[in-house]
């Protein structure tokens, strides 16, 4: 059983910071929701790391938003329930793709500068989109622009306070009503910080897998912290794998974008042949989970690690124009992508599930809200369209934020929460190596093709780390390690319950999707696992 808290403490000991709004995290969903909120209420914004260090920062392709007048809300729409393979909650995805066009205005007002051609916002198409709705910033470095712009804004901001290189351990709750967060700083001190409402921004998970696309802040520490809380955590089973990460000796796996294949490359195998065609009618810009598994059979079958990715047919200067991040990385390892074929094998790229939200990002507990990829909001399901994401940030960032002004005040009584567990010192065994063993675990069983026997298997190796919370945990690699670990198991219990195949979710003794049966969602709280019918009441 994991326990409520990560360390034992007596909050009445604790120095206390009161503010109005708590954002746990730094990326897009962090800094728009803290300038939003900071119109009415003072916020304190927690990072681990830094403002410019989050999966947002890494972000290629773009923005996904109806901005063309041959494109609509519908075709939007349409494609990302194809996409989420029958789990998305369709009243999420229309709130989606009708409000994410004045998101992007108001990204744009906020400073992001978005490449314009001929006077127009330029537009990419991505795999698995009908048309072409893709924004994008210098080229291939939106992601990068957005938190640039963002950052500016809020260090701006006299009613936005920002905490670098701080550490929340824990939410803490009474009552199933969340009241603040247990904090690290830097020095090691620890401080709980009271709100009238907090709102989890903290990001992915893509740190579970030894070959992922996510900075090494990735560790799943929102849906672990949040879990622990007692919150519902939904569809866990459902990680993305980016089919195109360079896979090069030396080079880290870095994203090749979606973008490069919509704009006309082709995927070759270690023969240069190329083999999309014989998987899906779309191609190279068939749904991810489609072309990532493709890729993997490609490589066992010709016994290879890795396949290509050819755009070498396309003019250098577009190629360089398009893709100057790209382009400019693979160079440093002596790859050109104008002239050569790149390397790239799939590795793990974002996280569909986490905790349940309703429309208005509201969690199972009072008080605590979620947004980004940290949130299950219903607009994924089972497998994120390409560029939903970063619209869907703003877009629940912004009704967070509105439901956040119709709390009530809190009642300001004293809390008397406590948590003592006996614990004992700390394993010996550094936490790298642990982190490093939960990876190839998550890898080797718990990746892109699942079944019955490999899922047990990582269960029971992942089991084996549990002591590791009667523990006396002091360290942020230490509470790290405990976040994957719990994020993991969360993976794999909801990977071994869905016995189907479905979008991300790939099960070799149940290759099949199953509707009758498995139209419905896995819900993890910390008293149980349940299912819950498909419905759009979220």
């Amino acid at each position: 059983m994991i326990p409520q808290y990560l360390i034992d403490f007596e909050l009445n000991d604790l120095p206390v910071i009161e503010t109005d709004v708590i954002v746990i995290g730094s990326g897009i969903a962090g800094l728009y929701t803290a300038i939003m909120a900071s119109a009415t209420q003072n916020v304190l914004l927690i990072t681990k790391k830094s403002l410019l260090e989050s999966n947002t920062r890494y972000a290629q392709g773009g923005i996904a938003a109806v901005t063309a007048e041959d494109d609509s809300p519908a075709y939007h729409r349409q494609d990302t329930l194809l996409a989420g393979a029958g789990l998305c909650s369709s009243a999420a995805v229309d709130v989606l793709v009708n409000e994410g066009p004045v998101g992007v205005q108001e990204l744009i007002r906020l400073g992001t500068m978005f490449d314009v051609e001929n006077g127009e916002l330029a537009l990419t198409q991505e795999g698995a989109h009908s048309h072409r709705r893709i924004l994008h910033a210098n080229g291939d470095a939106t992601g990068y622009e957005i938190v640039r712009a963002l950052s500016i804004q809020v260090e701006m901001l006299h009613n936005v306070e920002v905490w670098d290189d701080h550490f929340v351990i824990d939410l803490i709750t009474e009552q199933g009503e969340c009241h603040g967060v247990l904090v690290q700083m830097p020095d090691g001190k620890r401080v709980f910080v009271r709100g009238r409402a907090t709102v989890m921004c903290s990001g992915g998970a893509g740190q579970l897998y030894r070959y992922t696309t996510n900075p090494e802040v990735a560790t799943a520490d929102g849906v672990a912290m949040a879990y622990r809380a007692g919150a519902e955590i939904r569809d866990m089973e459902f990680i993305q794998f980016h089919p195109t990460a360079l896979s090069y000796p030396g080079a880290p796996r870095f994203l090749i974008s979606e973008a490069v294949r919509g704009e006309g490359a082709v995927l070759r195998n270690i023969r240069g042949e190329r083999f999309m065609p014989k998987y899906h009618d779309l191609q190279e810009l068939a749904p991810r989970d489609i072309v990532a598994r493709a890729i993997v059979s490609e490589m066992e079958a010709t016994g290879s690690t890795f396949v290509y990715l050819d755009i070498t047919h396309e003019l250098p200067e577009m190629v360089k124009h398009r893709f100057p991040t790209i382009y400019e990385t693979c160079m440093q390892y002596g790859l050109d992508l104008s002239s050569d074929w790149i390397p790239v094998s799939p590795a793990a790229h974002y996280m569909m599930g986490g905790i349940k939200t309703n429309l208005h990002g509201e969690s199972s507990v009072k008080r605590l809200f979620a947004c980004g990829e940290v949130s299950s909001t219903g607009v994924h399901g089972a497998n994120r369209l390409a560029s939903n994401s970063l619209s869907e940030a703003i877009v629940y960032g912004s009704r967070i934020v509105e439901r956040i002004k119709s709390l009530p005040e809190p009642s300001g009584d004293p809390l008397h929460v406590s948590f003592h567990l006996g614990r004992k010192d700390a394993p010996s065994q550094a936490m790298v190596e642990k982190r490093l063993k939960l990876q190839k675990v998550m890898v080797r069983y718990a990746g892109l093709r699942r079944n019955r026997d490999t899922l047990l298997r990582a269960a029971e190796e992942l089991s084996r780390q549990l002591p590791l919370f009667q523990s006396m945990l002091s360290k942020r690699e230490e509470y790290e390690f405990a976040n994957m670990l719990t994020a993991s198991l969360l993976v794999v219990q909801g990977a071994l319950g869905r016995e189907e195949s479905r979008g991300a979710h790939y099960r070799e003794d149940f290759p099949e999707r199953n509707d009758s049966v498995w139209q419905k969602h896995i819900v993890h709280t910390r008293d149980q696992e349940m299912t819950e019918e498909l419905s759009d009441d979220v």
